[in-house]
């Protein structure tokens, strides 16, 4: 019974902290750990939902993937859903964290892009978190259609 629980917890609290440790890590390769702190305090209105919405991704999948609030019998669509999580939660944090890859990109020779990536940073994040409520949009939906599996459907007595 603990576990039913405390596995989603684990997953959303070991999703929230990755993510967070690969965009905190981004920032501080490219420009130090003040540039970092900054950085974050400055966008944490759109980075702080993308985290927890990675986590709660993270956390509905454990919940999915061993089945614990569904039968064991129904797979449901574990696998569709996995590919469609981890495509999600990857464009996220690539629409996330694209704009930080601008420090190195003039470097290459490559400034258009850089201009491009720095212009369009908010953009970029919101289509980040909407990846997010996407992914947890369809997973919910997927344990809301198996949980109605369950219920006992009322005979009509005339």
């Amino acid at each position: 019974m603990v576990k039913r629980y405390l596995i989603p917890l684990v997953s959303f609290l070991l999703g929230s902290v990755f993510i967070a440790a690969f965009y905190f890590g981004i920032l501080t390769w490219a420009q130090g750990w003040e540039y970092a702190t900054s950085q974050f305090a400055r966008d944490r209105a759109y980075v702080i939902p993308i985290i927890l919405g990675f986590g709660i991704q993270a956390a509905l999948y454990s919940i999915l993937r061993f089945r614990l609030f569904i039968p064991v019998t129904s797979t449901a669509h574990t696998g569709a859903l996995m590919g469609t999580s981890g495509g999600t939660s990857a464009t996220a944090m690539v629409a996330c964290c694209i704009h930080h890859v601008t420090d190195v990109l003039p470097i290459l020779g490559l400034s258009a892009a850089a201009s491009f990536l720095t212009r369009y940073q908010r953009p970029f994040m919101l289509v980040g978190l909407a990846m997010n409520l996407i992914g947890i949009g369809v997973m919910l939906f997927v344990l809301y259609r198996e949980r109605q599996k369950l219920q006992p459907v009322p005979l009509e007595t005339k």
